[in-house]
């Protein structure tokens, strides 16, 4: 009898004594909303409407995301270089902000599976004189410090070796577009769907795809702090469902328009993600 009470005030300590951890998914329930860093420098993932509303790919994401968990959206606009920063700070419950899922990222970062797919091509000016992608060699490029393509783009710059050509880093999407109009940089990479908008806006005139750049395609996950599993779960399970009801293909249509012919498929061939 002495024994059998021992054990039972033992386990009894044990449990009332073990902290109650509540994951980020609870605290994002409790407090009724979900914050998503976006890039909204980004079209047609991230950008604002003539009224300075955010619209975008990714902005209607995190509203599906925020509806799905039963909350609602706030859509936190963050630069290139702030993305990861954000979710790590805990200024953002998770980042969707076409965030290349690097094996190097991910040593800070949690990434989950891809929710979006880009392709690479080079931008250039009509009177920049460069017609192909190997034709930025000896020029002055550049592009969002951090970025993947930006970083690909640098390695391209180094295996060229012409003392003529450089690189210029700059802070955002926006600044690499507004530095490529003043002459700064004569090109730069970037994903096919933010080159044919940017062109398609008009903004800038003058601007030209040249070609593919020599990058493979960007897979980009939903940032999500590394140790928050219970969230990063969740948040793989919505992409999935995104995928199996057609909401992916749909916001896709709608973002990209039917001329960026069908959704890319968000696996890599031979791999099981």
């Amino acid at each position: 009898m002495h024994l059998r009470t021992t054990i039972l005030l033992a386990a009894l300590m044990v449990s009332t004594s073990a902290p109650t951890y509540a994951d980020q998914l609870d605290d994002i329930i409790s407090a009724g909303k979900l914050r998503c860093a976006v890039e909204l420098d980004f079209p047609p993932n991230g950008a604002r409407d003539k009224d300075n509303v955010p619209i975008g790919f990714d902005v209607d994401y995190c509203h599906d995301l925020a509806k799905a968990i039963g909350v609602e959206a706030e859509i936190i606009d963050t630069p290139n270089a702030d993305r990861i920063p954000a979710v790590l700070s805990g200024r953002a419950d998770v980042g969707i902000a076409v965030a290349s899922d690097t094996l190097e990222r991910a040593k800070t970062i949690g990434f989950s599976i891809p929710y979006f797919v880009f392709k690479m091509v080079v931008l250039s000016r009509v009177d920049a004189g460069i017609n192909g992608p190997d034709d930025i060699k000896g020029h002055t490029v550049g592009g969002p410090v951090g970025a993947y393509e930006t970083l690909a783009l640098e390695a391209a710059v180094k295996q060229y070796a012409d003392p003529k050509g450089s690189i210029l880093k700059l802070q955002s999407q926006s600044d690499t577009f507004l530095a490529l109009s003043q002459k700064q940089i004569d090109a730069t990479w970037t994903t096919s769907t933010g080159a044919a908008a940017i062109i398609q806006s008009g903004k800038y005139p003058g601007f030209k795809i040249v070609g593919d750049a020599a990058v493979a395609p960007a897979y980009c996950g939903i940032l999500v702090k590394r140790d928050e599993q219970g969230l990063l779960n969740y948040v793989n399970l919505f992409i999935n469902r995104q995928v199996r009801s057609g909401r992916y293909a749909e916001l896709y249509t709608k973002w990209v328009g039917k001329e960026g012919g069908e959704p890319p498929a968000l696996t890599v061939s031979g791999a099981d993600r």
